[in-house]
């Protein structure tokens, strides 16, 4: 199948034929899904656009507005993140590392406060090492080790005392990175091959430094682990595969279902939400007790408008936004949005997940994308429960 996309107005759509079969529901949410992706190209100036919905491991939908070839791989800037967590918590399982370990017990440190951060602080982004903006890893040349380059971030003075400050996109990860790298021997990308990209045929991703993209991804030995993956539309599906089964992909186990559980929790609910990235519209209401007549599964807050589509955000877990949680701060829908407009998504609370793929800024596109999802979280909800009918 010829999966490039023809021109703006042409739209590949994939169902299942029992989806297909809801005359009544299918026509109307084809229509505003197709709409809200061609306005992604026409109006926020993406050249193409494609989402992929997945269901029990089944690819279900799959809609293409403009120019986008789907199969190449793509720098997902942020998106990374999510897939950087999973493979740290390779180690977590085998309790080669831990979660709340002192990162001092193993690394030197420049400031002594700085040897009480843990890894959980690490995926979390509350360190108290800054935000994106202060770009302590993204400056850093792509050929120093990650081990020199935890090393620089890790003597660079706290702005915040560990664990208490949730600020987004801190170098913290590459020392996250470089600690696996300590207790394996191995590269940061021999890692990945072995551990994820292998296991579940990821064929066509690798890790590489964002801000040197020319230079032969086997000679980066520094590669950005927050935000320097390359890859495709299919190889993240199958990292989102995996997840949505609860660590299992193609009958083997990745991660441990504990691990995706933590991976899905709420770790700043007892912080203060202090720097949330461009094209984050902000917090939504954290409430911590159960409100009367509410099950402790449903969703707590009321959610952030951004252009008329709810966008709710209780905060951040490990290496993904927990964009909804419950009371006790089980994620019911995560993602891990990039800067380039990538966004991959798993909706628990409908056993769907997905992911939209761009060469775009997301500001850009946010409220477009936004409706886009809305529409696939809500009517083709519907669409997908014809299909238990």
């Amino acid at each position: 199948m010829n999966r490039r996309a023809l021109a703006a107005a042409v739209v590949t759509l994939l169902l299942t034929p029992a989806a297909a079969s809801d005359v009544g529901d299918l026509p109307a949410s084809r229509a505003r899904l197709t709409a809200a992706l061609q306005a992604i190209v026409e109006d926020d100036g993406a050249q193409g656009v494609a989402a992929l919905v997945y269901r029990n491991g089944r690819l279900v939908h799959q809609e293409v507005a403009g120019e986008i070839d789907i199969d190449e791989p793509l720098p997902v800037a942020s998106a990374s993140k999510w897939v950087a967590a999973a493979l740290v918590m390779t180690f977590v399982d085998k309790g080669r590392l831990s979660l709340d370990e002192p990162i001092g017990l193993r690394m030197a440190t420049g400031a002594p406060e700085a040897g009480q951060i843990t890894l959980r602080q690490m995926l979390s982004y509350t360190t108290g090492q800054g935000s994106i903006e202060s770009f302590a890893d993204l400056t850093q040349p792509p050929d120093i080790s990650l081990a020199d380059s935890a090393a620089r971030i890790l003597g660079r003075p706290l702005e915040d005392p560990p664990g208490t400050v949730f600020k987004y996109g801190s170098g913290a990860m590459q020392i996250a990175g470089a600690l696996v790298e300590q207790i394996t021997g191995q590269h940061w990308e021999e890692i990945f091959q072995e551990r994820l990209a292998g296991p579940l045929g990821m064929t066509r991703s690798w890790w590489t430094h964002p801000l040197h993209p020319n230079i032969d991804p086997d000679a980066v030995t520094n590669p950005i682990i927050q935000a320097g993956l390359m890859t495709t539309a299919a190889d993240y599906g199958r990292f989102l595969t995996m997840l949505a089964n609860g660590g299992v992909f193609g009958g083997s186990r990745i991660l441990s279902e504990r691990a995706v559980e933590q991976m899905e929790t709420l770790q700043t609910a007892d912080v203060e939400l202090t720097y949330c990235p461009p094209g984050c519209a902000g917090w939504s209401p954290y409430e911590g007790e159960p409100r009367p007549g509410i099950s402790p599964s449903e969703p707590r807050g009321g959610g952030i408008s951004a252009g008329g589509h709810l966008y709710a955000v209780d905060g951040y877990a490990l290496g993904n936004w927990c964009e909804r949680a419950d009371h006790f701060g089980r994620c019911l829908l995560v993602s891990s949005p990039g800067a380039l407009g990538t966004w991959p998504w798993i909706d628990r609370q409908n056993d769907i997940y997905g992911i939209f793929v761009m060469r775009h800024r997301f500001p850009r596109v946010r409220e477009n994308l936004f409706a886009a999802r809305e529409v696939i979280l809500n009517d083709f909800r519907r669409i997908l429960q014809v299909d238990q009918q």
